[in-house]
């Protein structure tokens, strides 16, 4: 195998070396699917087409948003049911962000890819992934996922492969894509899943390689992101409920990091809160309470029903009424309490937030204008 390329930490002038001066690393998570994390019929602003979150994106990169995602899915028709038809209408994050990096200047932007359904090839990638990263000057991401639903593997005619497998043939994809970002000749080998005969990518990415992103909570996954990643995107192995959450972190957040720098390597690790906030308490707590009165209850069923046939190792307290209202963990308060809470997840070892809202446009712009200056003040921004 050719030298592993340069990570695009080990560029100065690289955006991801930029945005990791930041204190607190801050992202949206897109809604780039019907209903967004909530399935609830409450009425509000969000959508999943384009023009929506294309102007979600710009007006987050204006506030000094560091990161935005997309969630890749595989749902059949109806999405999860209910009369939302939750999720039904998804983008693909792929050819979104590609879309997304031709329209904006400095924000990074990370697509999900389950890098093993279909005929994905290292060799597709490595070259899909060199050209975004010059289309957006090296503000392109990649979420590696595996995919732990088994309905989602048979839409593309195949049964799930075990999870630590899964891992391993992974790890394999990602290596075979690194040796071609940094092979220098034609490149041939034989892997255990893919082969390579003369192979070459051009042009080379800008930063040695495209910032790597993964989601896990599992052993395997963490063995991975030790070694591959650059951002972890975690969840709580203590629940959703903030404060059992930021009680379980900092051993969480420890075990991933320690991993990594037994390999000589430094990961950061961020954390999806969906954010309820209004000027005062009562009003955040107010506006919770009216989604969860307005649940769509068959859609979470089937939202849950389908978590559940997976074997993914995180989210185990997706219950009713909190689900309702989505995301990993949810923060609910003043301006002031989310900030508080903010603070409490960086002391407890998480290195960003990448957020969800329940009526994107409104909500983000309220963030905007009524947190951001606290963070700042409390010394989680510069």
């Amino acid at each position: 195998m050719p030298e592993t390329p340069a990570s695009p930490l080990e560029f100065p002038d690289s955006p991801l070396s930029r945005i990791m001066k930041q204190p607190l690393l801050l992202g949206l998570f897109l809604p780039i699917q019907s209903g967004g994390w909530s399935p609830s019929s409450l009425p509000r602003s969000t959508s999943w087409d384009f023009d929506y979150n294309a102007r979600l994106t710009q007006r987050a990169e204006a506030l000094g948003f560091d990161l935005a995602f997309g969630l890749a899915q595989w749902l059949g028709k109806g999405g999860t049911g209910g009369a939302i038809r939750f999720r039904e209408q998804s983008l693909d994050p792929f050819i979104t962000a590609t879309s997304l990096a031709a329209i904006t200047q400095r924000i990074i932007l990370i697509s999900t890819i389950h890098v093993l359904y279909g005929a994905w090839h290292p060799l597709y990638l490595a070259k899909f992934a060199a050209t975004i990263d010059h289309i957006s000057n090296g503000r392109w991401g990649l979420n590696v996922v595996t995919g732990f639903v088994p309905s989602e593997a048979r839409m593309f005619g195949s049964e799930q492969i075990d999870h630590d497998k899964r891992y391993a043939m992974a790890e394999e994809f990602i290596d075979l894509m690194k040796a071609l970002w940094g092979a220098s000749e034609n490149l041939s080998c034989d892997g255990l899943h893919w082969r390579l005969i003369d192979a070459f990518v051009t042009p080379k990415p800008r930063f040695g390689r495209p910032l790597l992103v993964n989601a896990t909570g599992s052993p395997a996954g963490i063995a991975y992101a030790a070694k591959q990643s650059d951002l972890v995107f975690i969840t709580s192995p203590g629940g959703g409920y903030v404060d059992a959450a930021i009680a379980a972190l900092p051993r969480h957040n420890e075990e991933i990091k320690a991993k990594a720098a037994a390999l000589g390597r430094e990961v950061r690790t961020i954390i999806n809160p969906m954010i309820i906030c209004r000027s005062t308490e009562s009003e955040a707590r107010a506006y919770y309470d009216s989604i969860v009165a307005a649940a769509d209850i068959e859609a979470i069923q089937g939202f849950l029903g389908r978590r559940a046939s997976g074997d993914a190792k995180g989210w185990k307290t997706d219950l009713g009424a909190y689900r309702a209202v989505g995301g990993n963990m949810q923060i609910v308060g003043s301006p002031t309490q989310i900030v508080e809470r903010f603070q409490q997840l960086k002391a407890a070892g998480c290195d960003g937030v990448q957020l969800t809202f329940f009526d994107f446009a409104k909500d983000l712009e309220f963030f905007g204008e009524q947190v951001i200056p606290l963070m700042r003040e409390a010394g989680l921004r510069i």
